[in-house]
């Protein structure tokens, strides 16, 4: 069983102590928060990891792996080992669902229909209706009558508040087409409830296009919306919140009132589902400098494109560290980190065999890839190039079958292993091969099939479609003959960068990928332990923006509770606070 954390953040001085031993803990590391993976065969990264640890784990089975970043050891694992992984699990938040209705008493969580959630994943359905509930329960305490959904994206959560919520609300997106389908979509909802209830008079979330790139930006929009007492929803305007920050914005003026409530003067809630970067940190500065808003929630996301403080794209307002006492602990993270960040403890444990398998393969292709670019493209590598998630959109459809099945994966049947892919764009024609492995007693056939292909997250990308009965771990997979795979990974990848000329005939592919082969089986323990400090640092990462607002003394009143389910939506923390 993974331990518990053993740490508190209620008040600021324990939230401060946390993050020190986050600290402590990380710096020994940094090694391997500072590399990745995709440089596991160019700079031998195998070698930096301690040689028991990397002899025990490569014996292990997947299953096992995959329990690593949550925090589960065995128990003939070297003592050393033990140590590392239990350590980092009780620095880690929880990230078990709470039960709200103890935390928010006047909480009720509505089941939405099917106009609500037309277009919804069950993740954005799972997220939408419990954000919302909490959303409203938040502003019901603090009498506020308007939400500010801040990155609103398609709007789903802005119009559960205003028609499940009758909440009057304002969706900013720094992206048009976005603002264009939030509108949309809310008119055909509008036109369905007033059909059913003979109501014209409904609630629509107003939708506005702009950039929110500082706290005083978000702020000056606020201010947009508090002066105007006698308010009409907004129509969609290109906003520059720049100089002047309110240029071009537009209010024609009918409705009554921004507050139902004017002992308390007008006041607003900030929310956010996954405010990317720095945008979520903007909500929290904006939240205390501006005294009319009274509450903010904040889920964050997408921690790789946060800025740093120190690093060449932060700013005089850094997306980390926020806090004073983050600031005084002198830890820089920097992007590999920061990626890392990113990585989901749950999700991965929850992942099948067969995905891991494919994951693991990817990863080392990748990585073998990164040693044809450093032999025949150096200067390529200094941009730190970019070929996509190849592979990404099957992975992700894996994942949804897995969730949709309720992770009951009991019992696997034997099946051939079947690897299928879609060439680049300047390569449509496939071979068919066949040929076969031994692995462990186990024999599976390869089958390459002409006109087999899976979708992928961009044109020209190679998918792998994986699916077999190993018995036990990653020791032995590599045996298989890879290097027709990785050959055609080469060349969709090159072709993605523009370098697929006729260079690429001379590139000795097949050496290449003699060097990587033999050390293929430990890019699965190598990425496990690596990922074992992905859930420490997005704890560290939320313990900062927590301890920001109590540093704000006894004036806010703030909390950090994991609404959602974690394998649903692993970044599922939220950031809540109040005025008091």
């Amino acid at each position: 069983m993974a331990p518990h954390c053993r740490y508190s953040c209620d008040t600021a001085a324990q939230t401060l102590e946390w993050i020190s031993a986050i600290n402590d803990f990380l710096r020994p590391y940094m090694f391997l928060l500072n590399d990745h993976v995709v440089n596991f065969f160019k700079d031998r990264l195998w070698e930096s990891i301690d040689k028991q640890w990397m002899n025990c784990l490569r014996k292990e089975s997947v299953e096992n792996l995959l329990k690593i970043p949550s925090g589960i050891v065995q128990d003939n694992w070297p003592a050393s080992l033990k140590e590392f992984i239990l350590t980092s699990r009780s620095l880690v938040l929880p990230r078990e669902q709470v039960e709200l209705q103890m935390m928010l008493p006047n909480l009720h969580v509505a089941s939405l229909d099917t106009v609500l959630t037309q277009g919804m994943n069950m993740k954005k359905k799972h997220e939408v209706e419990t954000l919302a509930a909490v959303v409203r329960s938040i502003a019901e305490s603090t009498g506020s009558q308007t939400i500010i959904d801040v990155g609103a994206g398609q709007g789903y959560l802005a119009q559960v508040l205003s028609f499940q919520y009758n909440l009057s609300v304002v969706a900013i997106d720094a992206s048009s087409h976005h603002g264009a389908v939030t509108s949309a979509r809310a008119e055909r909802i509008k036109k369905h409830y007033a059909a059913k209830t003979k109501n014209a008079h409904l609630n629509v979330p107003q939708t506005v296009t702009c950039c929110v790139m500082s706290s005083d930006a978000l702020k000056a929009f606020s201010d947009a919306l508090l002066q105007k007492n006698d308010f009409e929803p907004l129509e969609m305007k290109e906003i520059d919140l720049g100089e002047p920050y309110l240029e071009g914005l537009e209010v024609e003026r009918k409705k009554p009132s921004l507050c139902s409530n004017s002992n308390m003067g007008p006041s607003l809630v900030l929310a956010g589902l996954h405010a990317c970067g720095d945008l979520s940190v903007t909500m929290l500065r904006t939240f205390i400098e501006c005294k009319e808003i009274k509450a903010v929630v904040s889920i964050g996301c997408c921690y790789n494109l946060l800025s740093e403080e120190g690093s060449q794209n932060s700013g005089s307002q850094c997306g980390f560290p926020v806090s004073e006492g983050a600031k005084l602990s002198g830890l820089s993270l920097g992007k590999s980190a920061r990626d890392l960040a990113c990585q989901s403890a749950e999700r991965w444990r929850s992942l099948t065999k067969d995905a891991a398998l494919q994951n693991f393969e990817l990863h080392a292709f990748r990585a073998a890839f990164q040693m044809v670019l450093n032999r025949y493209y150096p200067e390529i590598l200094t941009t730190s190039p970019s070929i996509g998630r190849q592979g990404k959109a099957l992975r992700r459809q894996q994942q949804r079958r897995v969730l949709q099945n309720n992770l009951h994966v009991d019992k696997r049947t034997s099946l051939p292993l079947v690897a299928t892919w879609e060439k680049c764009e300047m390569e449509r024609s496939c071979t068919t091969s066949n040929y076969s492995e031994a692995y462990q007693g186990h024999t599976s056939e390869v089958v390459l099939r002409e006109g087999d292909t899976c979708s992928t997250l961009d044109r020209g990308g190679l998918s792998l479609q994986i699916s077999s009965s190993y018995s036990s771990g990653c020791e032995g997979i590599w045996s298989l003959d890879r290097y027709s795979l990785f050959e055609k990974f080469c060349n969709s990848g090159l072709c993605r960068l523009g370098l697929l000329t006729n260079i690429s005939q001379e590139i000795d592919f097949l050496g290449l990928w003699k060097e990587a082969q033999p050390f293929c089986e430990l890019i699965g323990p190598y990425w496990s332990l690596r990922a074992v400090l992905g859930p420490v640092l997005e704890t560290l990462l939320l313990l900062d923006r927590l301890l920001f607002l109590q540093e704000q003394g006894s004036s806010v009143k703030a909390v950090a509770l994991p609404i959602f389910n974690p394998i649903l939506s692993p970044r599922n923390v939220a950031i809540i606070a109040q005025k008091i």
